[in-house]
């Protein structure tokens, strides 16, 4: 931020806090990127979020009143628990409006220093705990959150579901059905649905489902569950946003191999056989015994737990309770290591890379000389002129040269 646009920062500050000279702003800064900040962390979190609110408004201008209005209603009504700001809110950050997605990452980090002054006041131990649940098509994942998040309501928790629904490749349109499925859950009034199209991302989940965790956080709710579609990568990009990724599997998966070859279960820290009821207790028993055998060839994922094999029925009810426990097991010797702080800081910078990697491809394609140079480039290709390897580096040399 060059002097021009830190004198009306500075100005912002002095008019939104009558307790703090500009020059006491300077230093508070100084001190935090030096590591040296001693002050109250609710004042670090104050300034913080001004400044950020700074840093992403549109070319240096303030927000207007009624985008000050808007984040203000969101973000109240946000950290006051109700549903339809959280619900407003995870609109807002899925939009993909320039502007309005700068004020969600103006009410993001709102949330983000409200996250963080929470988990300051309870010692440092996170203010949720974030399970990723995936598997093939027909693993009952729907069925299975239905249960587990009713007996948990049940418990006093509060419970929030995101659940990623693919995108078709040809209309882009997505069926949204998930919630249909979770009809007892959707009703309960401590459980919070939200269904969101991949809209083509890889790995299906979208970019901005680690923003709407932080939002289901801000908001109250101590459980979060995202739910993924199996479609391959989704598994690994579930996996680097959550405490506990979990694996589900229908009886009839076929083999462990199959587990080894996808390199699934290198990812689980929790293997569930589902529809273990009827007559598919049998091949549910087997195929429990199979990965756990697998999974003594494997390397183990964490040096502090050692993934387990259960087996759970969604339609008796049977196994959830013991599968909770495990979960809190899991949750209790992880934070007892500090590796559940190590793995989300961990997270935090994969996901950090990955968003930078997605915003400069998209960057690279708005490009002018790219855009130029584009359309025959591709024609050279299909025609067998030039290879895909020479044409990207034309390409990539032409958005590197000064226009």
């Amino acid at each position: 931020m060059g002097p021009a646009g830190f004198l009306p920062f500075l100005q912002r500050v002095n008019t939104l806090s009558s307790t703090c000279t500009s020059a006491a702003v300077i230093c508070s800064f100084r001190l935090l990127r030096a590591g040296l900040w001693r002050g109250p962390a609710c004042a670090l979190v104050h300034w913080r979020s001004i400044f950020v609110e700074k840093a992403f408004s549109h070319h240096g201008s303030e927000l207007t009143d009624k985008e000050s209005r808007l984040l203000d209603r969101l973000y109240n009504g946000l950290v006051g628990g109700q549903r339809s700001s959280l619900a407003e809110s995870i609109t807002l950050v899925e939009t993909q409006h320039p502007r309005k997605k700068e004020l969600a990452q103006v009410l993001v980090q709102r949330v983000l220093a409200f996250r963080q002054e929470q988990e300051r006041l309870s010692g440092g131990k996170p203010v949720a705990f974030r399970v990723g649940l995936s598997g093939p098509p027909g693993a009952g994942k729907s069925s299975f959150i239905e249960v587990l998040g009713k007996m948990l309501t049940g418990k006093g928790h509060k419970v929030s579901v995101l659940a990623v629904d693919p995108s078709s490749c040809t209309t882009g349109g997505s069926l949204m059905g998930d919630k249909t499925r979770m009809t007892e859950l959707s009703r309960d009034m401590s459980a919070f649905i939200r269904p969101s199209p991949t809209s083509g991302t890889l790995g299906g989940v979208t970019r901005t489902t680690n923003e709407s965790i932080v939002l289901c956080e801000g908001a109250g709710y101590d459980i979060v569950l995202v739910e993924t579609v199996g479609v391959g990568q989704s598994e690994f990009a579930v996996a680097d946003m959550v405490d506990l990724f979990v694996l589900l599997i229908p009886p009839a998966g076929g083999d462990e191999l199959q587990g080894i070859k996808r390199g699934i279960i290198e990812k689980a820290d929790l293997v569930v056989v589902t529809k273990s009821d009827g007559e598919l207790v049998i091949p549910a028993r087997k195929i429990q015994a199979e990965y756990t055998s697998a999974l003594k060839l494997l390397r183990k994922k964490s040096k502090t737990w050692k993934t387990k094999v259960v087996r759970v029925s969604s339609q008796t009810g049977q196994g959830v309770p013991e599968l909770w426990d495990i979960m809190l097991q899991f949750r209790d010797a992880m934070l007892a290591s500090s590796e559940l702080q190590a793995r989300r800081r961990e997270q935090q910078k994969v996901w950090l890379w990955s968003l930078i990697q997605e915003n400069a491809l998209q960057h690279f394609r708005e490009h002018p000389a790219v855009q130029a140079g584009l359309p025959e480039m591709e024609w050279r290709v299909t025609q067998g002129d030039i290879s895909p390897g020479l044409a990207a580096d034309l390409l990539l040399r032409a958005f590197r040269s000064p226009q």
